[in-house]
């Protein structure tokens, strides 16, 4: 069975979605249409699919494609911003489109909100949001651990990221937390939905400091300086009890590890470690001397891409649900999208209002929009 996507955004992450589809041809996957108002994006795109051979079809504007009839699955990766206005125009569009949205699935609780009730009335629809770090193999390894009940009932998430300022975006929409949503939600809501995975729990409340301190301090643009913080601490706390904890720091460049994940439990400890692909499992009956030290790869990826085959296998995970007519569900659901959010939005305001901000409130708060700070 074949399936035509197209793909709305074509900046860097849309190009990056084209080519794992290009990967994913012999799956009878292919790319028959791409929509971007940005005619460089469009223009790169078009070189892209020449590679592929594939007869690409370039739209201006988003209704366009979706009037066109040319697709059965649209990806959207345009800027967060946008993602309401262009996933309410697909979901209430005549023709079914199947959609993968990149993360976040929209910048407020509100508008997560109003996707959700709008994709209830369209049931044949098939959604998963991009929350791809799911499928990272080091990570995806410890979630099986988790899931097996290795290291007991968790108690304690810690996710650290180190990592490199935010890249530059088509018209530096990244720079501010109007755009974005704030940096805990843009580029945090993975971690967030992770540690709702590892918890096997969902958040109550949210406390975290943060500040923009290192990064895009001497940039301008329309006379404004970019507002988006570059580090943070976020604790989080779920109703079974567990805790959850991000460090956050976008100026550490220096670091042998993007990403460093630890899970306790009452029984034992796991770490997975990105880009090494390495993960530690030991238990507190064997000690130190009893940690095992795992090698993890998936065979089935054909492209490591931006974020190390995680892209990939979220693909081919949604292609097989799309195959499937709703057979098979997405792995990674709106209701999923939707608290990843709630969780970023939440440690936002906790920074905005120096304290615990609980999940109840963000969820009722319904008309709050990122301001600068």
């Amino acid at each position: 069975m074949g399936v035509k996507y197209g793909i709305i955004g074509v900046g860097m992450m849309g190009r990056e979605h084209m080519i794992n589809l290009a990967h994913l041809q012999s799956e009878g996957a292919s790319v028959s249409c791409v929509a971007d108002p940005h005619l460089p994006s469009q223009q790169q795109a078009l070189h892209l699919a020449s590679s592929f051979n594939w007869p690409l079809q370039v739209f201006s504007r988003h209704h366009e494609l979706l009037d066109s009839g040319l697709c059965d699955v649209v990806v959207v990766s345009t800027p967060n911003m946008t993602h309401f206005q262009v996933l309410m125009d697909i979901i209430n569009h005549p023709k079914p489109h199947h959609i993968l949205v990149e993360k976040p699935l929209c910048t407020t609780v509100k508008d997560c909100k109003q996707v959700i009730e709008a994709v209830k009335r369209r049931p044949e629809l098939l959604v998963q949001v991009g929350l791809e770090y799911r499928y990272m193999p080091p990570v995806a390894k410890l979630i099986e651990i988790v899931k097996d009940g290795t290291l007991g009932q968790v108690k304690m998430v810690a996710i650290r990221e180190h990592r490199f300022p935010f890249l530059v975006k088509v018209n530096d929409w990244n720079r501010f937390n109007a755009n974005t949503g704030g940096t805990l939600v843009e580029k945090c809501c993975h971690f967030f939905d992770l540690m709702r995975l590892f918890a096997a729990a969902n958040p109550v409340r949210v406390m975290a400091s943060g500040s923009i301190d290192v990064n895009h301090k001497d940039e301008i643009y329309d006379g404004k300086v970019p507002d988006i913080i570059d580090n943070s601490f976020v604790i989080i706390e779920f109703d079974n009890g567990s805790r959850g904890m991000l460090d956050l720091c976008m100026f550490a460049e220096g670091s042998k590890n993007e990403q460093e994940i630890s899970v306790v439990g009452d029984i034992g400890k796991g770490e997975a470690f990105v880009p090494e692909s390495i993960v530690h499992i030991g238990t507190r009956a064997a000690g130190r001397a009893g940690v095992q030290t795992l090698k993890v790869e998936d065979k089935r990826i054909k492209y490591d891409g931006l974020h190390h085959g995680s892209s990939y296998l979220e693909h081919l995970n949604f292609l097989a649900a799309v195959k499937d007519q709703g057979i098979r569900a997405p792995t990674v659901g709106l209701h999923d999208g939707l608290l990843s959010v709630a969780m970023g939005v939440a440690a936002q305001l906790s920074i905005e209002r120096g304290r615990f901000v609980t999940i109840e409130e963000v969820m009722d708060e319904q008309m709050y929009i990122p301001q600068p700070t």
